[in-house]
């Protein structure tokens, strides 16, 4: 049988059969039968799977706030911006999170990641590990809408992971001096004990300060503190912090490992013999708390605390560590994490991935109580893990050398708040593994002993001024665990951060001198930073090819300033006219298009104005062209003017434009919008024989150069481009706003329709082109 030609191939019918169809009766199947069909299609596990996907040894990323670019670039769009934005005030680092999510949507990730470097040197790790829930996240006004708070983490990571890919190292700020022209203060001897994120952050801002002879002393044949040790490769690869690590190197900081703080070796008091003038302790709390129930226990019996049982995990799990990668723990049967934080919840889905049939994450409160972060406990509950709330542990049940169960005692809350165990509830649980993670301390007096001489408090640990991070003993500060101040990555960052600041402040002090009231840390830079953007254009010379043109975004010579000061290298100044042209704008007057943003594809962005001329007079620009120069003598500024076709008022708004000290100027003869019927504008830009006029007139008029501002909305461009040339204009601006309208709604009314009376106009449709 022959095909039907109204009919296309099969290859494009099953293509097209990707489309909904107009439905002519209902359909009809069983229950049973999609009970059974469902299984084949479903991408989430069964509520009873038994079968489920095995964990073993697989430490992939798990975290649902990892994105990817397109992700990432819808997620940055629905950001506010808000004004006094809660996330920042949540951050303990301070990141400006806002502007590194407003560089996201614009495809800037380089910016994003110098500034969230700038302010926190751990910015990956941070991205990755963050309780976001807890800190900038839980702060969002978007939490009280449908689509829920900014994505603000996987954000973070998003843009540094971009960055870490390029693989550049980091630089010292250009601006400052170089290392050997610094005063000798920034010589000193400066030692940092533990390579954690409190001392990587503190050693980087030093470094960044200028100080050339900064060293870390780490016990451990790796770096990175718990970041490495305790943190699980599926949360936090180790490739993370040997890159963070490497960036702080690359500052000169030098690391020492397998040099811990010992009475037989490195001491408070060796160290300041050895000529170090400052230190930061930075070692974290080594020791785990133990219940006085497991005494006497050890692995051999298979029970492990959490800060046995992680290290072996990862040591097995992150390659790069060390060259003699362990092999990985090996778990079977039952296993119960006692502890409701997020170390106990790394500990409950390591277990899985090290074998674990089954796992309980037991504690003492309820639910309600649990300390662990929500997207922590999330994982586990995502994973299989069992919760059992209200229990304390009473006894552990051993025989033959070996765990096989645990008591416990029912937990209750009386009416003044207190936590009572009821020794009438008991709970027998079956175990082979027991692991506790009920958090840290420091009781080692060998330790306690090296940091003579020390004040410590009531807790155990060195006491620390809350402000400067200063212990008891001039010139040692402290941070991070070991501060009591902290719990997470990004506080013992702060910590870090905070001390090197108060560091800088006692060398300096140790010299005669003085540092700024108001602390100024030097941002984070790389050589892409030291690239020359500067071109040169009829005889003028742009820092950079990047400013504002003659349109919204310089309405105001106050916007033309912020834009200078964030780095623009030029700007045209909102086109104005002699005072008896003077105008009044309609509003609101530009509207975002019906194509902007991620969702038409990657760079789309249109907008729809009816934007006439600056409604500010003449002497207003010119004042504002001189104030702008004299501030800011390396920026360019180009007067951007109208008239109608009269040579006389052409002539003395360019007279009076290039008195005000402007670089140069450009002829508006394109703006479409109610200027035509004035004669302006568009109505002179369209005919050649016009524009080739002003130009002459202009040339007569000034000595600076002047570009000719083209209308697209002529048949043949080329031709008013050509008649500028003769009229000797050193260039011409091409402009990509048309008339037009930007669309019809399904009712027949025009898009946008505003106020009460739904009036419109058409206006200039404009956008970029992707890429």
């Amino acid at each position: 049988m022959n095909r039907l030609l109204s009919r296309d191939p099969v290859d494009i019918e099953n293509i097209l059969a990707l489309n909904p169809r107009i439905q002519t009766h209902a359909s009809l199947n069983s229950t049973a039968a999609k009970k059974v069909e469902k299984k084949h299609w479903k991408r989430n596990a069964d509520k009873n799977c038994s079968n489920c996907e095995k964990l073993e040894n697989n430490f992939d990323d798990i975290k649902h706030t990892t994105l990817g670019e397109r992700g990432a670039l819808r997620e940055a769009m629905r950001c506010l911006k808000c004004a006094d934005a809660p996330c920042q005030k949540s951050c303990p680092t301070n990141l400006d999170i806002k502007s590194f999510i407003t560089s996201i949507a614009n495809k800037n990730y380089y910016g994003a990641a110098k500034m969230i470097f700038s302010d926190n040197p751990l910015g990956l790790s941070c991205g990755m590990v963050c309780p976001t829930s807890d800190l900038c996240v839980g702060g969002c006004n978007l939490y009280a809408t449908e689509d829920g708070p900014i994505n603000i983490g996987g954000l973070q990571q998003f843009a540094t992971e971009i960055f870490k890919a390029i693989n550049i190292p980091q630089i010292r700020d250009p601006s400052m001096p170089p290392l050997q022209d610094l005063p000798e203060s920034y010589r000193t001897k400066i030692a940092l004990l533990g390579a954690g994120p409190a001392s990587i952050s503190c050693a980087t801002f030093l470094a960044r300060l200028g100080y050339s002879d900064i060293t870390i002393f780490e016990k451990e044949n790796y770096v990175g503190g718990l970041s490495t040790s305790e943190i699980p490769q599926f949360r936090l690869p180790y490739d993370v912090v040997h890159f963070e690590t490497r960036l702080m190197k690359d500052l000169g900081v030098k690391i020492i490992c397998g040099t811990g703080l010992s009475v037989e070796g490195l001491t408070l008091s060796a160290l300041k013999n050895d000529g170090y003038k400052a230190i930061f302790i930075g070692i974290g709390l080594p020791e785990p708390k133990k219940e006085s129930v497991f005494q006497g226990l050890g692995m051999e019996e298979g029970f492990y605390t959490s800060k046995e049982f992680l290290p072996l995990v990862s040591m097995a799990s992150k390659p790069g560590i060390c060259g003699c990668r362990s092999s990985l723990l090996s778990i079977q049967g039952t296993v119960i994490v006692l502890g409701a934080g997020d170390t106990a919840f790394d500990c409950a889905t390591s277990a899985l991935r090290c074998g674990a049939r089954r796992v309980f994450v037991v504690f003492r409160k309820g639910f309600t109580n649990i300390r662990a972060v929500p997207e922590e406990m999330e994982l586990a509950k995502e994973e299989k893990c069992e919760f059992l709330p209200f229990l304390s542990p009473h006894k552990v049940v051993v025989k033959g050398g070996k765990i096989v169960a645990m008591k416990f005692l029912r937990t209750e809350q009386d009416e003044d708040g207190n936590w009572n165990e009821d020794k009438e509830q008991t709970v027998r649980l079956k175990a082979d593994i027991v692991i506790s993670a009920f958090g840290s301390t420091l009781n080692d007096p060998k330790v306690k002993e090296a940091l003579h001489p020390l004040k410590f408090n009531h807790w155990g640990l060195p006491e620390v001024d809350r402000e400067t991070m200063q212990t008891s003993e001039p010139g040692v500060f402290a941070g991070g665990d070991i501060s009591g101040l902290t719990n997470t990555t990004v506080e013992s960052v702060n910590d870090g951060k905070q001390a090197s600041w108060f560091m800088h402040k006692y060398i300096k002090s140790l010299y005669g001198a003085s540092v700024p009231a108001v602390p100024r840390l030097p941002l984070f830079y790389t050589p892409i930073d030291l690239v020359d953007l500067s071109i040169e254009m009829a005889g003028l010379r742009f820092s950079n090819p990047f400013g504002l043109a003659s349109a919204t975004p310089t309405t105001s010579s106050s916007m033309i300033r912020r834009a200078f000061e964030a780095g623009w290298a030029f700007a045209l100044t909102k086109t104005f006219s002699l005072d008896k042209d003077i105008v009044t704008n309609v509003s609101p007057r530009i509207i975002r298009g019906t194509t902007i943003g991620p969702m038409y594809g990657p760079g789309q962005g249109s907008f729809l104005n009816i934007e006439l001329i600056s409604e500010k007079v003449a002497a207003y620009w010119c004042r504002s062209i001189t104030e702008l120069k004299s501030d800011f003598p390396d920026k360019i500024v180009i007067a951007s003017i109208m008239c109608s076709y009269n040579k006389n008022d052409w002539t003395e708004l360019s007279k009076m434009a290039e008195a005000s000290g402007a670089d140069a100027l450009e002829l508006n003869l394109s703006c479409p919008h109610g200027m035509g019927e004035r004669g302006m504008g568009l109505a002179c830009g369209q005919d050649p024989e016009l524009v080739r006029n002003i130009c002459r007139w202009v040339r007569q008029a000034v000595q600076i150069p002047f570009f000719a501002k083209l209308t697209p909305n002529v048949t043949n461009i080329v031709n008013i481009a050509r008649a500028a040339q003769e009229g000797d204009a050193d260039g011409v601006t091409a402009t990509n706003t048309v008339s037009g309208l930007m669309g019809l709604k399904a009712d027949g009314m025009p898009w946008p329709s505003v106020g009460h009376s739904k009036k419109v106009t058409y206006g200039g449709v404009s956008g970029k082109r992707p890429g």
